[in-house]
């Protein structure tokens, strides 16, 4: 077997591979001799039909099933020779494709980028400490209540946060405009789901009375046939209904999943959900900061062929999660590729730093980690075990640890500032970055 290399980029590889003429009729042959054992020719007993007539009946078919193998065996042969590592399916160009000739084709494919990750010591990391204070726990008994409010009608005028079921009619320039109105629809005063001035034109009504409301679309209004426009609205208020917060009973702890526990083990589960989500909340914005890190002080160029398959999976994902007829393909490839872009460059940087570290997932931090995960469950037990009979869910707890090491590998030459702040501070979501997970 002949092979010839051409760089025809930093990343694209032009390969000329040339496979002697009797290695394929080695394999038609072969093709042929099997086929002879099953063919069934009238005229002729299984397996006793002479070779001429399955030459003669099966021979084009043998040699494309034979070439199509040969050039699969044969490129992978030769980018194992060469110490090559495609990125991607290689473009097949035949040159040399005749009967008793040798075959020639070129292979045309990307290689995965060589590079070796440098400046740990450049990245500068701010990493937050928090604890969960009293105030803090009764702040979110405060917002889980919130969450859990029941509506009452109420005989008297609407307030801020009252719930109000309404009918409406807007109009523009007398005419009304397409969803511009509703009935029965349940709006509370100050969530500002309406325009500017809506709900604020509904404090002091009560039910059974009419308002008109005169207001100004804003000028970047979602739907730009309505923006900067004037309308009126009427709007009649079927009733009006105020708030009641939930008491911390027995009843409203059982919708949490907790029993019997009282007030005092209500908060002892849900601060230890809190010290939960701020340990993760931590360790997410010191990772966030370790990869931008590393990727500003690492360019690799993509290989195109894994940025294609990013965004196609990025597609599905945005398919799945938002749903619609809408096939993947029809979204924009440039409405993911910087996503895209950023998670294949991180995928290539953690990878090397595995491997110049010869990084392993540490069994010790999977069992943690996954026993930390199933603490969140009435019955953690079942959860951990779940997790070690599944090998798929297993290599995926396998891999969040092994990025974490890679960012505790970071950590060790990089600037890190400790900084102490408060609960809300250091759970409070940081600017996301497009792989953010």
């Amino acid at each position: 077997m002949q092979v010839s290399v051409e760089n025809t980029s930093a990343l694209e590889r032009r390969m000329t591979i040339g496979v002697p003429a009797e290695r394929i009729e080695t394999e038609v042959n072969k093709r042929l001799q099997q086929t002879a054992r099953r063919a069934k020719v009238p005229g002729f007993r299984p397996g006793k039909v002479p070779m001429s007539v399955i030459r003669q009946r099966y021979e084009d078919a043998a040699r494309q099933e034979a070439l199509g193998d040969l050039i699969q065996a044969t490129f992978y042969e030769a980018v194992v020779e060469q110490k090559l590592n495609p990125a991607g399916a290689p473009a097949v160009e035949p040159k040399i494709f005749e009967k008793g000739k040798d075959l020639e084709y070129v292979a045309t494919f990307e290689v995965f980028p060589e590079f070796t990750v440098a400046g740990f010591d450049s990245i500068a990391v701010e990493r937050l400490s928090a604890d969960v204070t009293d105030a803090d726990l009764d702040n979110m008994l405060e917002v889980l209540r919130k969450q859990n409010t029941r509506f009452e009608v109420a005989e008297r005028a609407a307030q801020n946060e009252d719930q109000l079921n309404i009918d409406f009619v807007g109009k523009i320039d007398g005419e009304a405009f397409a969803g511009g109105s509703a009935q029965g629809t349940q709006l509370v005063l100050g969530s500002g789901r309406m325009i500017p001035g809506f709900e604020e034109g509904l404090v002091g009504a009560k039910a059974g009375e009419e308002r008109v409301l005169n207001l100004t679309f804003p000028e970047d209004y979602q739907n730009l046939d309505l923006a900067g426009k004037t309308a009126e609205f009427t709007v009649t208020v079927n009733s009006v209904s105020e708030p009641k917060l939930p008491e911390l009973t027995e009843e409203f702890f059982a919708q949490f999943g907790i029993k019997e526990t009282g007030l005092e083990g209500f908060r002892t589960e849900v601060r230890k959900n809190m010290e939960r989500e701020l340990r993760q909340a931590i360790k997410t914005k010191v990772k966030n900061q370790v990869m931008d890190g590393l990727l500003a002080a690492n360019p690799v160029e993509v290989p195109k062929a894994l940025l294609e398959n990013e965004v196609n999976r990025l597609r599905v994902q945005a398919v799945q999660q938002f749903g619609g007829n809408i096939k993947p393909e029809q979204l924009p490839a440039e409405l993911f590729e910087e996503q895209a872009k950023r998670r294949v460059v991180l995928g290539l940087i953690v990878a090397e730093v595995v491997k110049q570290n010869e990084l392993k997932p540490d069994e010790d931090r999977v069992r943690e980690l996954i026993q930390e995960m199933a603490s969140a469950y009435q019955e953690p037990e079942q959860v951990v075990a779940w997790y070690y009979k599944n090998d798929q869910q297993l290599n995926e707890v396998r891999s969040v640890v092994l990025e974490e090491q890679v960012v505790d590998t970071v950590l060790q030459k990089a600037t890190v500032t400790d900084k102490s702040v408060s609960y809300e501070e250091a759970v409070k979501p940081a600017q996301a970055p497009a792989d953010a997970e």
